[in-house]
């Protein structure tokens, strides 16, 4: 193999843009594509993980040091009174309406399913709808429209049905 064939070539950003607009298009939340040793991972959703990797010399996980606490991803938080806490799956900024003119998605009152889009978190330009992901009644708006929000940071409380 010639040193030429060896060179890595440039990630391209076109068509991870086009492919991410299909996937929003047909409504897909996950993708996973092979092609020669190259492996492209996408998944949209409450994580918004993305992933482009090669398939060949991945290096082995590190284990993480024995003081510090492995965090894991666990079901939605459930308080002391028994509500579920609806949390943000990414950094940016909340928005309690598709646009400035329109009505809340949700309010407290608002009976939501797991598919119920309960608002927006936009983060680089790209607006995120949040679904509500578990089925119940608004009982508490925790953040304000416009307000910046943090990974994990809870947005709505749910009281269960």
């Amino acid at each position: 193999m010639s040193e030429e064939s060896k060179k890595e070539e440039p990630f391209d950003l076109d068509r991870l843009k086009n492919l991410i607009e299909l996937m929003e298009k047909h409504g897909l939340t996950q993708v996973d594509l092979r092609h020669g040793n190259e492996r492209w991972q996408l998944q949209r959703g409450p994580q918004e993980v993305m992933q482009v990797m090669p398939t060949a010399a991945i290096p082995a996980p590190v284990a993480p040091a024995a003081t510090a606490p492995v965090p894991t991803e666990a079901a939605p938080a459930v308080p002391d009174d028994g509500s579920i806490e609806i949390t943000s799956p990414t950094v940016g900024t909340f928005y309690n309406a598709p646009s400035p003119d329109e009505p809340d998605f949700v309010s407290v009152g608002s009976k939501v399913k797991p598919d119920t889009i309960v608002c927006i978190v936009e983060a680089m330009k790209v607006f995120n709808q949040i679904p509500a992901e578990v089925s119940g009644e608004i009982i508490k708006v925790l953040v304000k429209n416009g307000d910046p929000v943090e990974y994990g940071q809870p947005l709505f409380k749910v009281k269960p049905v």
